[in-house]
């Protein structure tokens, strides 16, 4: 009876372990299925630029070829997050930017701060002979880091699996070498504190800030980039008038300018939302445009609404960095520049 009642406690046990042991796999793929992966959490935005031809008559199309079926390689991939074709070449027509797989670590890095785009993708299409050689540059904007990626094939063979060859090797290196291509993210306390340095002892002008903003298809709650400039400026120790409760008359110079952002697209339950903040500083006795700047960002959260704003935010904070020492002597960029000439 005692041995029967032993072998039954341990067979309730194995059933026991084996109901977790089955119940379990299926209750965390449950609980995880919706859950963005650590890839998901951080889709890097990045910008593919038309790669160069080089070599032979018969190579001439291969680089826009290439970089269309590359760009349809890469959008299907959850840890990319690619700027549209569209608006990169309107943002590039814009501003007069020529790009191509030459593009320049200086060229990089303006497109970066226009589009966005933490990690530009270019390169080249080489034909030698009977191979054929595509070969990927990966410029990060943010710390000029270039690192790059091959494929190495017959000028004969299936272009398109060669190019599917190519993008996974990109995506594999932006994946494990992020840390070389984009920038650590700076805190809040250690971007006051080169701002600081930067702005000195000198004498702050006071300022009022006025930033119009809107989310596409939605209403705007509260002001995030405003608030961030005030912020900035009245931590760094520019004397801040209230846009409605105080004197504009009172202020030497007027922060003015107009932000909106936009949903991207969603990488698991985070969204994805892009913005884009101009802002110019006119000195308010004379009319006289001090300093005119502007700053595209994108930014991830769980809800459209707060990704948006995190966004204006970030684009207020890096207009904050390089306007405001401009405001100390605006004379002073004037005439260095008058030198120059």
């Amino acid at each position: 009876m005692v041995s029967f009642s032993m072998e039954r406690r341990k067979w309730l046990a194995c059933a026991s372990a084996l109901c977790v042991a089955l119940s379990s796999p299926g209750q965390a793929l449950s609980e995880d299925k919706d859950k963005p992966t650590a890839k998901q959490a951080a889709p890097v935005p990045t910008a593919i630029v038309t790669f160069q031809d080089r070599g032979g008559k018969d190579n001439k199309l291969t680089g826009a070829k290439v970089t269309d079926l590359l760009f349809a390689e890469l959008v299907a991939k959850p840890e990319m997050y690619l700027v549209d074709r569209e608006e990169l070449s309107k943002v590039l027509a814009e501003h007069e930017i020529n790009l191509s797989g030459a593009v320049n670590v200086d060229q990089a890095i303006q497109v970066g701060q226009l589009t966005g785009a933490k990690i530009i993708v270019t390169g080249s299409v080489v034909a030698v002979e009977s191979n054929l050689y595509l070969v990927a540059k990966i410029i990060g904007t943010e710390t000029t880091r270039v690192l790059g990626a091959s494929v190495k094939g017959k000028t004969d063979d299936d272009l398109g699996r060669m190019v599917e060859k190519l993008a996974d090797e990109i995506a594999e290196t932006i994946s494990t070498k992020s840390d070389l291509l984009i920038a650590k993210p700076v805190t809040k306390e250690d971007r006051l504190a080169t701002l600081k340095k930067a702005l000195g002892d000198k004498k702050r002008p006071s300022v009022v800030v006025s930033v119009k903003e809107k989310h596409v298809t939605q209403v705007v709650i509260d002001p995030a980039a405003q608030t961030e400039l005030e912020w900035y400026a009245k931590e760094t120790g520019f004397p801040v008038v209230d846009r409605f409760e105080g004197d504009k008359s009172d202020a030497d110079i007027l922060l003015v300018g107009e932000g909106f952002s936009e949903f991207g697209g969603r990488f698991g339950n985070l969204a994805s939302v892009k913005a884009r903040l101009e802002v110019k500083a006119i000195d308010r006795r004379t009319g006289r445009v001090l300093a005119v700047d502007r700053q595209t960002t994108v930014a991830l959260d769980l809800t459209e609404q707060i990704a948006g704003k995190t966004a204006l935010q970030e684009a207020a904070a890096k207009i904050a960095e390089r306007m405001l020492p401009k405001l100390l002597d605006p004379e002073g960029d004037k005439k260095g520049k008058g030198k120059k000439k």
